[in-house]
């Protein structure tokens, strides 16, 4: 199924963030596509507060690859991977990637394509696009059961 949710600024985020969760169901592992400066960082940001995570993740994991956060209301681990730097599929591996995506948690990804082969079936790909007003364009793909 695919679904097109639309960001018209960065003051209406949080309530396109909150459509989005409601999109989420069961489904853990979330492929971020789009153009560097899509807004790809930011949308997962506005994600994870409207989670619960009361901290702020304003920056991007890429130096770190990989940031934890958990929800205050729910307790749940969410996984925000910048995947920009991994130059191959060992790299992925050499830091447990494959463990991440099967545990159960959220997992938000950036730059998937970088693990395109290991990701599960039951991916959910969400594609950003800058427009021409610079409002942002979110097709959200789920797999089909």
């Amino acid at each position: 199924m695919t679904t097109t949710l639309t960001i018209p600024s960065l003051d209406a985020i949080d309530s396109v963030a909150r459509q989005f969760v409601d999109l989420m169901g069961d489904y853990t592992v979330f492929a971020f596509n789009g153009e560097m400066g899509a807004g790809k960082t930011t949308f997962i940001n506005a994600l994870s507060r409207v989670l619960g995570v009361d901290e702020d993740p304003t920056s991007s994991p890429s130096f770190a690859i990989i940031n934890e956060y958990r929800s205050s209301t729910t307790a749940e681990l969410i996984y925000h991977f910048d995947l920009y730097r991994l130059e191959n599929l060992e790299e992925a591996f050499d830091i447990g990637v494959e463990d991440y995506l099967d545990s159960g948690a959220i997992c938000f990804l950036e730059w998937p394509e970088r693990i395109a082969d290991i990701l599960p079936d039951d991916t959910v790909r969400v594609d950003i696009a800058e427009q021409p007003d610079g409002s942002r364009l979110l097709t959200v793909t789920t797999p089909d059961e």
